[in-house]
């Protein structure tokens, strides 16, 4: 449901803005229009500062849960002064990073020329030896090495696979032509750098105590978070607020909840120098949306986040597509074992995943259960067959559904009661919108529709759902099909020529026949994610058998027994592991497309990109 919103216009000195934004902050019931609202070149840093502390949040929540977090109590009673640290701590960690990983590459670098003194060198220089560094190919090098030896004192250092690296003892200033790839003399070896990488190591690890002390201010980080938010608000409310009388006075457009309106009458009333005017909204007006939902529904309130919130003044299909969300989901995992893991995990996460995460944790619970029904009902757990386990000669002969044989054509009856449905729905919403006679087009294509449904295409789906009274040859049939033929074809539009009716009825009659059939089909994905699920859960499961031979049943237990069973629980839990992630991302992803695509287009959903913001002082 969408909640009741009223308009406040309010008019005030320039000078009372800011306290009386204040005010409103700490009523905490009024959102401020602040729709248009560009930065200007001095705003910009303070956009970037709330990024940079966000994102600050976000990187000292997540090192919290690593390793490398220390529990410390000491901690910054500033949240600027915690921030800083934390962006002068990060930029140093990064570096020292950069720097091991430059040195333990320097170090496999090395490896070749072995270990040696790193002084060494400058004292041969001293005594006139020079000592010159050089990689060839191991070909050119076997090839050569007795003719370059002949002139030059040449010393094998150490080879790869491909590569041999070696020293030419020289003088200075002597000439050395070889073929072979001279390179800069190296100044340490492995072990020095290896050395090195160990020290910045643990200057790491001390900067991890530093930052440790930081994330223990994380709290200050947010309350200091929240005043720029504030800040924000102001510069938005004040770039946005209309000026009067040269400046002197301030116009702003308000929102509130429609039944806690009078608690901001109550304030606009005691604050002096404020005249307001208060109305409902129009179809003109940017109202911003909130919704209020059962608990039930409320669950599913941010999958339809995802897509956008319903425009203010139309409705919140957020009830409506809930159910059959949930449906869908089971229907795509289809797996009573699948769906009894999320089930578990969603009961983990809400008792351990705290206020933030109780909405999701209820709609994975509710998910997980749906699936576990649906798995048990059509008879599939872990990719094995319930009836065989029960002893059922065929699932024919079982209480469960032959999904595989069955759900194709249950698949497009779903579809098709959720586009009706949401046609109803529409419906409804034209007529209370702009009337009962707005809408003879759109329920003429549903009496059509559902007059086909019901006398086709229910015995289609079963026999035994026949309406006598009402067949494919039947008058109420005819009747009702001449009734949603007059009304597309010559009623469409009852304020225009009924031939303009008829021309406009035919064009539309081509659109929804083929959107329609468009629609239908794409809920065969439902049938086509479960069934691919399935079958792979059964491919995993002869693997893990038939790899391990296990196919063949066990004759006698022993210790090769014991590896089979390993062996077998293995590619069961990395098989299922990997099917149960795809599964769960297609279960979450394809009800959400149907949704979004088919079932709001036929509900006639209307978007906003505006949500209901009160100003307000918590942080942010």
């Amino acid at each position: 449901m969408i909640v009741r919103m009223s308009r406040y216009d309010f008019v005030l000195l320039a000078a009372q803005s800011d306290d009386f934004i204040a005010r409103l902050r700490e009523l905490g019931l009024v959102d401020i229009t602040t729709t248009g609202w560009e930065p200007q070149e001095q705003d910009r840093h303070l956009l970037t500062s709330i990024d940079q502390y966000r994102k600050a949040i976000e990187s000292l929540n997540a090192f919290t849960q690593s390793e490398e977090y220390v529990a410390t109590t000491n901690g910054y009673a500033s949240g600027k002064e915690a921030f800083d640290k934390y962006t002068e701590l990060r930029q140093q960690k990064t570096a020292l990073q950069g720097e091991v990983a430059r040195l333990e590459k320097l170090a496999e670098e090395l490896k070749p020329w072995g270990e040696f003194e790193g002084d060494a060198r400058e004292r041969l220089a001293e005594q006139g030896v020079v000592l010159r560094y050089y990689v060839a190919q191991s070909s050119t090098y076997d090839a050569h090495a007795a003719e370059w030896a002949a002139d030059l004192t040449i010393v094998e250092i150490g080879r790869d696979s491909s590569s041999v690296y070696f020293v030419v003892v020289s003088t200075p200033g002597a000439e050395v032509i070889i073929d072979a790839q001279e390179i800069k003399a190296p100044t340490m070896d492995s072990r020095a750098a290896l050395a090195e990488a160990d020290k910045c190591r643990e200057q790491v690890a001390e900067v991890n105590v530093a930052l440790s002390a930081c994330a223990t201010s994380v709290e200050a980080i947010e309350q200091e978070l929240g005043v720029l938010t504030q800040q924000l608000q102001n510069v938005k409310i004040h770039g946005t607020a209309s000026e009067a009388a040269d400046g002197r006075l301030v116009v702003l457009e308000g929102w509130a909840e429609e039944d806690k309106s009078q608690e901001v009458d109550k304030l606009l009333d005691e604050y002096s120098g404020v005249i307001y005017i208060k109305r409902n909204p129009t179809p003109e007006d940017d109202t911003p949306v909130k919704l209020k939902n059962n608990r039930f529904a409320h669950m599913f309130e941010m999958i339809g986040a995802m897509y956008a919130l319903p425009k203010y003044g139309t409705m919140d299909l957020t009830p409506f597509f809930a159910p059959f969300y949930m449906l869908f989901f089971a229907i795509c995992l289809n797996d009573a074992g699948y769906g009894a893991i999320l089930l578990l995990a969603g009961i983990m996460l809400l008792l351990k995943g705290g206020a933030s995460l109780k909405q999701a944790s209820w709609l994975t619970i509710f998910c997980g259960g749906a699936t576990t029904l649906f798995g048990l009902y059509t008879g599939s757990l872990f990719g094995m067959s319930i009836p065989d386990m029960l002893g059922y000669e065929s699932i024919a002969q079982s209480p469960f559904l032959d999904f595989q044989n069955q759900f194709f054509s249950l698949a497009l009856a779903l579809g098709v009661v959720q586009i009706l449905f949401g046609m109803f729905l529409n419906i409804c919403l034209q007529t209370k919108l702009f009337g009962f006679t707005s809408t003879f087009g759109l329920l003429g294509w549903f009496i059509i529709l559902l007059s086909g449904c019901i006398a086709v295409g229910l015995p289609m789906l079963n026999e035994n759902l026949v309406i006598s009274w009402f067949t494919a040859s039947s008058p109420a049939f005819y009747a009702a099909m001449g009734v949603g033929a007059v009304l597309m074809l010559l009623l469409n539009n009852i304020k225009r020529n009924p031939l303009v009716n008829f021309g406009s009825g035919l064009w539309d009659a081509y659109n929804n026949i083929t959107g329609l059939l468009s629609d239908v089909l794409s809920y065969i994905r439902l049938f086509a994610i479960g069934l691919s699920g399935g079958v792979l859960a059964q491919v995993f499961n002869s693997l893990a058998l038939g790899l391990t031979g296990l196919d063949a049943g066990i004759d006698s237990f022993g210790v090769g027994t014991i590896f089979q069973i390993v062996g077998a629980a293995a590619i069961l839990l990395v098989g299922h592991g990997i099917n149960l992630f795809m599964s769960a991302i297609s279960s979450f992803v394809h009800p959400m497309r149907l949704t979004f695509v088919e079932f709001y287009k036929n509900a006639g959903f209307e978007m906003t990109t505006r949500s209901f913001e009160p100003l307000t002082n918590e942080k942010k």
